[in-house]
């Protein structure tokens, strides 16, 4: 078996011409490659201007089909990708994935990091999958995946006969991270180019529907407005975005941002969750209000947008996030599970009505 590097690789592209009848390899950023037991997964992306994109749709099929046909390789993923994210990148249409077997995409995201998003997530996706909905949970924070953990998963996702990799389940959950292809303390010290082309690989190489249809996938996105979140605004299907944000004046500025940036790149945003939003006291039962209370709501009805609920600050979510275990199923008594519940109603009753601003 010919051993698969990337010197293997470019020489195979090689082959391949770019639309002026240059060599592609001079638009070829990567290639990653990740070994697994079933081969090599290999993703890629080709550098080009937006305007080209039509004319080198053929050319990366073709790239595509050459490295899959390599001895050793498991999977493949290829992506066009602005060479330059500049105000064209920005303005232009792009045709969206086709995600099969997924009804609703709904991404979970923050302005800042700490603010909880994650555990969030963990505990939205649950809530759902124990009201009765299919769900789906999506790892995307690429560089510091971590629901692997919160969820006690271990291991690495299948390989099905279409090449594509199986999601892996847990608690009624189907999940796929990041974290599964990587050990857990290697950094991820990319350039956008190819956090566009993992998290692309991530919807389009995943599939989703291998234990049945989804009714609603939770996508845990990175902290922040960057390379990740413009990827999946322009590239994905989503149905909507949440926000979540704990109550003090930093983190809400931050999220105003993110709300901002689904506004500007026209997905819809499903609403706001505050986190940490008080501190009630395990022994004595006194409420403390340690980052104020009642921002994100406030926040929410300034610009327009349906207030999800609050959250309380409580060890219980470290505690079990630490165990591998949501809250809402190893604590379904408590007070921060029954948030999450109405949170997930609430969500569920947004996304199927369509009334998202």
């Amino acid at each position: 078996m010919n051993q698969i590097n990337e010197q293997s690789i470019l020489d195979a592209l090689r082959r391949v011409k770019a639309p002026d009848g240059g060599d592609i390899v001079a638009h070829i950023e990567g290639p990653v490659i990740r070994a697994t037991p079933e081969g090599a997964q290999v993703s890629f992306a080709i550098a080009i201007d937006p305007a080209e994109a039509g004319a080198f749709e053929p050319v990366l099929a073709e790239a595509q089909a050459i490295i899959r046909a390599l001895p050793g390789v498991a999977a493949v993923s290829g992506l066009l990708t602005a060479h330059k994210a500049g105000p064209q990148m920005r303005s232009a249409k792009r045709e969206k994935l086709v995600i099969s077997g997924v009804r609703y995409i709904v991404a979970v995201a923050s302005g800042k990091g700490g603010v909880g998003k994650s555990a969030t997530a963990v505990n939205l996706a649950a809530a759902l999958a124990e009201q009765g909905h299919h769900t789906g949970l999506l790892d995307a924070d690429i560089y510091g995946p971590s629901i692997p953990r919160m969820l006690g998963l271990k291991g690495k996702p299948q390989v099905a006969d279409n090449k594509k990799l199986i999601p892996m389940e847990r608690f009624g959950l189907v999940v796929m991270s990041m974290g599964f292809l990587i050990e857990e303390d290697t950094p991820m010290v990319w350039r956008g180019p190819m956090v566009h082309s993992a998290i692309t690989q991530l919807f389009r190489d995943v599939a989703w529907n291998a234990h049945g249809d989804l009714d609603v996938l939770v996508v845990d996105l990175p902290p922040g407005t960057g390379d990740a979140q413009l990827t999946m605004a322009q590239s994905v299907p989503l149905t909507g975005a949440v926000i979540v944000s704990t109550p003090q004046d930093i983190a809400l500025l931050d999220a105003r941002k993110g709300l901002a940036m689904f506004r500007k790149v026209d997905v819809p945003v499903i609403g706001i969750v505050e986190n940490m939003s008080y501190f009630l006291c395990p022994h004595c039962g006194e409420r403390s209000e340690i980052f104020s209370h009642g921002g994100a709501r406030a926040e929410a009805e300034k610009l327009g947008v349906p207030f999800l609920g609050e959250v309380p600050l409580d060890i219980a979510v470290r505690e079990t996030a630490d165990a591998g275990e949501p809250l809402v199923i190893a604590r379904p008594e408590s007070t921060v599970a029954g948030a999450y519940r109405e949170i997930a109603e609430e969500v569920w009753k947004q996304v199927t009505s369509g009334a998202r601003s």
